[in-house]
């Protein structure tokens, strides 16, 4: 499994894993440069990924439930489409508005957990 730059599909990490999620988490952990990564539409779901650096990368559409994403560089990161549903980022939960919650403008809850 290849994850490749969102631009110029340079490979940024390699390995034997047969899924992106299980790639992904091995990059994180061998502190590979994921910049610019092209994650668009992975299935990413709890995936522990605490850390990385994502800056710049393309996660449009991707599953981030329950992801954590705590100390994770995601400045400028695409967003656009992604599940967030229960994400952890810092001292934040990001949780679906459930129906009946009146935050205008707004799909997103962010509940501050860090006390």
């Amino acid at each position: 499994m290849e994850i490749k730059h969102r631009i110029s599909e340079k490979i940024l990490f390699t390995d034997e894993n047969k899924t992106i999620k299980e790639t992904l988490v091995n990059a994180v952990k061998q502190g590979a440069n994921l910049g610019e990564a092209d994650l668009r539409e992975a299935n990413l779901g709890g995936a522990y990924l605490g850390g990385a650096n994502l800056r710049e990368a393309d996660l449009g559409g991707a599953n981030l439930r329950e992801a954590d994403l705590r100390g994770a560089d995601l400045r400028e990161a695409d967003l656009r489409e992604a599940d967030l549903g229960g994400a952890y980022l810092g001292g934040i939960k990001i949780t679906k508005k459930e129906k009946g919650q009146i935050i205008k403008g707004l799909d997103w809850v962010i509940e501050d957990i860090s006390r």
